[in-house]
């Protein structure tokens, strides 16, 4: 390449790689922090229960997951606030606390699926839950309230680097590739309960309503713009990407091994202890590591949604750059937020595998009450000016909104009908 050529290409090629790095963060965390404990736990039981068959829902889903992401972020540089606050402003007092109880339901249930989570990763090696639980409690609390905005962001990409794990046991334990691709692109449909109960989860637990409320108000927290839009466009497609390659992996894993030997789970700490006979004790291993990294990344990050969301809605001080003075109900929340869960997964005999999923069922079925706000918002002329939806994002929302409301549709009645 001619010197002249080649010095004009690193000016323009360098500038544009540090700007892409300075927004990095809300697309990759929010996007894997959707794998946490229950979803884990979800990609396990899908593979192990009914092998390649969901494959291609997991592609639809990692398309409507970019979409859906992307809408929140581009609502967050347009307004500057958090979603909680735009539903505020735009629709009143009343339809504002109906999305905060949706959401606070919803994200109750799966913060304590990531405490269940903690406390099985560690049961695989036999350790006990009255142990782990508290200790992870306190260590989500110190560095959420004592770290910065950059110190948070840190331990949260940390945790995300560790998902790695699944694809590494993936490569071990040798699946079929080309059947699974080809699994990708063939719908197959069982219309039984628990099949649908499933596919549910498996929306639920990729697309979810606390995201929605995360990475709108991480993006005004990290103090990014509309001049960042393309920028963090560009990283929300690849966290979404990045995110269901982990599942893929996930659920190829489990197929190969436990769906192929008939072996039933409920969780993935059954996968893991199941995994060891079959693939080694290495496999083990790294899939009880993934559980505890992706439940510690959950644990750190719905506390923070929650309270990003309530404040927002309620025009409380929020950030990790306030103080315990003037950001009190914040902290507060998240405070709120590690306790209450904690407990309830320290209660003799709670049923931590039924938490897990059930709170990923509760997922899938508020999530297209959340996703009518954001539709109805990224549409209002008024609100994004030149930002609002090009027909082929508003195709792909509504399409996933209609499609979960029918999948749970159909639920009700096979259960009302007694087929299972």
């Amino acid at each position: 390449m001619d010197p002249t050529k080649q010095a004009g290409f690193k000016q323009r090629f360098w500038p544009k790689i540090l700007f892409f790095l300075s927004v990095i963060g809300p697309g990759i965390i929010a996007a894997n922090a959707d794998n946490d404990a229950g979803g884990i736990s979800t990609y396990s039981a899908v593979g192990a229960h009914y092998g390649l068959k969901m494959l291609w829902v997991l592609l639809l889903v990692t398309i409507s997951l970019a979409i859906t992401q992307e809408m929140g972020v581009r609502i967050g540089l347009i307004t500057r606030q958090g979603l909680g606050g735009v539903i505020r402003e735009n629709f009143g007092v009343k339809w504002t606390a109906f999305a905060m109880i949706t959401m606070l339901i919803a994200n109750m249930g799966t913060i304590t699926a990531e405490f269940a989570g903690v406390a099985s990763s560690f049961g695989i090696f036999g350790i006990s839950k009255y142990i782990v639980v508290p200790l992870a409690g306190a260590a989500v609390w110190f560095i959420l309230y004592k770290g910065s905005f950059k110190t948070t962001q840190k331990i949260f990409l940390i945790f995300s680097a560790f998902y790695i794990v699944y694809i590494i046991n993936g490569f071990i334990i040798k699946p079929d590739f080309g059947e699974a691709a080809k699994a990708l692109f063939t719908p197959t449909m069982e219309w039984t309960t628990p099949f649908l109960l499933t596919m549910i989860a498996l929306i639920g637990t990729t697309i979810t309503p606390w995201g929605q409320f995360f990475i709108q108000s991480y993006v005004v927290d990290k103090g990014l713009d509309v001049k960042h839009y393309k920028a963090e466009k560009a990283e929300v497609f690849f966290g979404a990407f990045l995110t269901d390659v982990v599942s893929f992996f996930i659920i190829i894993s489990t197929a190969a091994t436990l769906y192929k030997y008939g072996i039933d789970i409920h969780d993935a700490k059954d996968a893991a202890l199941a995994l060891e006979p079959l693939a080694g004790k290495f496999a083990q291993g790294l899939f009880a590591f993934g559980l505890f990294s992706a439940s510690m990344l959950g644990a750190f990050i719905l506390p923070v949604a929650t309270s990003y969301a309530l404040c927002e809605a309620f025009g409380w001080e929020y950030g990790f750059n306030t103080t315990w003075k003037n950001g009190k109900a914040f902290y507060s929340i998240i405070l709120f937020t590690i306790i209450a869960p904690s407990l309830l997964v320290l209660l003799p005999n709670v049923p931590l595998v039924k938490i897990m999923i059930l709170s990923q069922d509760v997922n899938g079925i508020l999530l297209p009450v959340i996703l009518i706000f954001v539709m109805l918002i990224i549409n209002n002329k008024k609100i994004m000016g030149e930002y609002t939806n090009k027909p082929v994002g508003n195709v792909i929302a509504w399409l996933t909104i209609v499609g979960i409301i029918g999948a749970t549709a159909v639920l009700v009645v096979s259960s009302l009908l007694g087929y299972n």
